[in-house]
């Protein structure tokens, strides 16, 4: 038995690409920059980047790729996939991660994360509501009072039973 797994986190190196195969399935490829940190040759701490191109299918690769883009960092869950190829009589071959699941990573507001899905207006289809009219302010809400009585244990009833009896435990 053999484990195909990949588990990485890093930054994307450029927008993703959503394309079509040719059997219609939806496709999104990426690329992720994963540092390495390791000491140089004068014993300093530096970071190596590793590139790597991943690939996510199916209708999650679209709704995914309004929210990705470039210097955003994500945690990508998947598998080492192999491809190989011929182009203009060379033999060409990749090794890719096909994603399973991701992870945006990049706080909300900060310069790598999207707010929003940007869908072109012919897509959008919010009906728009009427304004509304302006109300008063209101004074916020009270704290609740305590009761007007204190609660008090039974004559024949220490304290410490009383709390410890009406506790359903």
């Amino acid at each position: 038995m053999s484990i195909n797994r990949v588990t990485i986190s890093g930054n994307l190196t450029r927008d993703p690409v959503l394309r079509v195969t040719q059997s219609g399935t939806q496709a999104l490829n990426l690329g992720v920059a994963v540092n390495d940190r390791r000491r140089d040759a004068s014993g300093q701490w530096s970071d190596y980047p590793n590139f790597v191109d991943c690939v996510m299918f199916g209708t999650r690769a679209a709704s995914v790729s309004q929210f990705l883009h470039k210097g955003m960092k994500v945690a990508i869950d998947g598998k080492l996939s192999y491809s190989s190829w011929e182009k203009d009589g060379q033999k060409r071959s990749k090794l890719e991660v096909t994603i399973n699941d991701i992870e945006f990573i990049s706080p909300r507001g900060s310069q790598g994360y999207s707010q929003a899905p940007q869908t072109p207006p012919q897509q959008q289809m919010v009906p728009q509501a009427p304004p509304q009219q302006q109300m008063a302010p209101q004074a916020p809400p009270q704290a609740p009072q305590p009761p007007a009585q204190d609660y008090q244990p039974a004559p024949n009833q220490p304290a410490d039973e009383y709390y410890t009896n009406d506790l359903p435990l």
